[in-house]
């Protein structure tokens, strides 16, 4: 028998989701990064596919990023020492995040949403937009955390940027 849930339900869900990116955010845009790789699961993931294959799998395809916990977990280090040249002294970032859309069932929480990612650095405003398409799960205290975190580019390609030296 399929459970039903309520507006109200789907609401609270919805602001939990909301909260959770909104603090994901600033976490990023003040470069607090360690904080950041905490809201990980040890197996979790972070990936960004290539602007033509959206829905491209990584193990068929070469993706501009796809990180295991490891790989990010050393992704933070590299960003946040001065030998950074990509990003050193850091960009300025501002990261909005809109139409968040939220599921859950037993195996997770499933997010859908818009983002904006400003990037700006030497007189320059890269922007990179796209959606994002998360599956959390909760952990031992119920709070949520990334299992696969994607961000979906809607740039068709990475011109005029030409990289992404920050997490998007």
């Amino acid at each position: 028998m399929a459970t039903t849930v309520s507006s109200l339900e789907r609401h609270a869900l919805r602001l939990e989701v909301e909260e959770f990116l909104y603090h994901e955010a600033d976490l990023l845009d003040r470069w607090d990064l360690e904080p950041w790789l905490e809201l990980f699961t040890e197996d979790g993931q972070y990936s960004v596919p290539p602007t033509d294959r959206p829905d491209a799998d990584p193990r068929q395809h070469t993706f501009l990023i796809h990180d295991d916990r490891f790989l990010l977990g050393q992704r933070v280090k590299s960003l946040l020492i001065k030998t950074a040249h990509a990003e050193w002294p850091h960009s300025r970032t501002r990261r909005l995040v809109t139409n968040v859309r939220a599921s859950e069932d037993d195996a997770g929480v499933d997010v859908v949403a818009a983002f904006a990612v400003y990037r700006m650095r030497y007189d320059l405003v890269d922007t990179y937009v796209g959606t994002y398409r998360h599956h959390l799960v909760r952990g031992d205290a119920g709070q949520l955390l990334f299992r696969h975190r994607i961000a979906v580019l809607d740039l068709e390609a990475l011109r005029p940027q030409a990289k992404v030296s920050i997490i998007l």
